[in-house]
């Protein structure tokens, strides 16, 4: 906690913009004298002129309204289903019908349905995307949910090439499947 005269506290604040309004001074040499720049001075000027002493106190950094927010309806179906499920935005998004989140990664090699690219050894650059699936089929598929035997846990895996390719959105390609970039497949993933 700061001391009450701090340059920085409601009191410090006050201080030049009582120079301004109280003693008239100017507001250029208020923030010289204070060792603040000019806009600051402005500021806190303002502040003092409309509110007072109370105008000095600290404010709140958060906007007064949010028009884009995400309701909560979908926010808490969205922190369920990470919760539960382990996984990252895109996919409660595109399950809450909520829009995905700004595009932030690339589409993974491993990921294409046109299914292989050999990553040469001793080169992370490209390994990385394979180490990436190597740690996503285990999540989604094998530890998804629990299996009383191995054989089941092999019963489920046959869908889960086709919920990868055709249905996982990805932030790589704007929140779509790698399959919706391929323009020549056939209906029969919908």
């Amino acid at each position: 906690m700061s001391h009450r005269n701090a340059p920085l506290t409601p009191t410090g604040r006050l201080r030049p913009a009582r120079c301004v309004v109280d003693d008239g001074r100017p507001l250029r040499r208020a923030a010289e004298r204070f060792q603040v720049s000019h806009a600051t001075a402005a500021r806190w000027t303002s502040r003092c002129r409309q509110a007072g002493e109370a105008g000095m106190r600290d404010r709140s950094s958060r906007p007064h309204h949010s028009p884009r927010r995400t309701p909560d309806t979908v926010e808490q179906q969205a922190v369920r289903l990470r919760r539960e499920h382990r996984i990252g935005p895109v996919r409660p998004a595109a399950r809450c019908a909520s829009p995905p989140p700004p595009r932030t990664a690339s589409l993974s090699a491993m990921a294409c349905p046109h299914r292989p690219r050999w990553t040469g050894p001793w080169r992370p650059q490209t390994n990385g995307k394979a180490e990436r699936f190597h740690r996503t089929l285990p999540d989604e598929w094998a530890h998804h949910r629990p299996c009383t035997s191995e054989a089941e846990r092999q019963a489920a895996f046959p869908d889960w090439p086709d919920r990868y390719n055709y249905h996982r959105p990805r932030t790589g390609i704007d929140g779509h499947p790698p399959a919706g970039r391929v323009t020549n497949l056939s209906a029969q993933h919908t």
